[in-house]
């Protein structure tokens, strides 16, 4: 965002596991991209990523795409 970037896409494709820290740093990662009037969008999640997500609510709070080229088509 610093360099001029207010579209974020984080691909997850090797993490298979996040733990509260972690969750915490993609709320906060979000929350400084949005409050920058920009977008951040998550990408491969893996199904134990995914679980997490909705178990704690936050998948209806990120954007959430199956693969990179329909989230860069998304932004």
């Amino acid at each position: 965002m610093e360099k001029g970037s207010d579209k974020i896409l984080l691909n997850l494709h090797e993490v298979g596991f996040v733990d509260s820290s972690g969750i915490g740093e993609l709320v906060k990662s979000y929350t400084t991209v949005k409050n920058r009037g920009g977008q951040m969008k998550l990408v491969n999640l893996s199904k134990r990523v995914y679980d997490l997500l909705q178990l704690t609510r936050l998948h209806a709070v990120f954007d959430i795409q199956s693969d990179e080229a329909s989230a860069i088509q998304s932004f």
